[in-house]
């Protein structure tokens, strides 16, 4: 079973970076708040989309930008100025989703939020 090894690759990147990235815990519990109050004020199926493809879009590009920063460490611990654009462009990738997904979810969230508080 070739193709189930691969699996088992990416479900330790995944813990891994649970169990070592700050950010990406603080990823996940945003997420797990908002499927909450997704549930509370009854999202529709077009607004679940949306949620889940910003969702994915930022921890996948937080994956990224982990992955980006061990080699770039492998690579070395100086301070080099190409290394840190790098790490500055893929910390700003998931800044920029980060801010997106906000942006969108508020859009999707503040008229609900708004009729449940009338």
């Amino acid at each position: 079973m070739k193709w189930i090894k691969p699996f088992g690759y990416a479900w330790h990147g995944i813990r891994y970076c649970f169990r070592t990235q700050r950010n990406f815990r603080i990823h996940l519990l945003a997420l797990l708040v908002v499927i909450i109050l997704g549930s509370i004020v009854k999202l529709s199926a077009i607004e679940w989309l949306f949620i889940i493809g910003c969702s994915v879009l930022v921890l996948t590009l937080e994956l990224v930008n982990t992955a980006i920063e061990y080699l770039c460490d492998t690579i070395t611990r100086d301070n080099h100025p190409v290394i840190k654009i790098v790490k500055d462009i893929s910390a700003a990738a998931v800044l920029i989703a980060v801010a997106g997904s906000v942006l969108s979810g508020s859009i999707i969230f503040f008229p609900k939020i708004l009729n449940l508080l009338r």
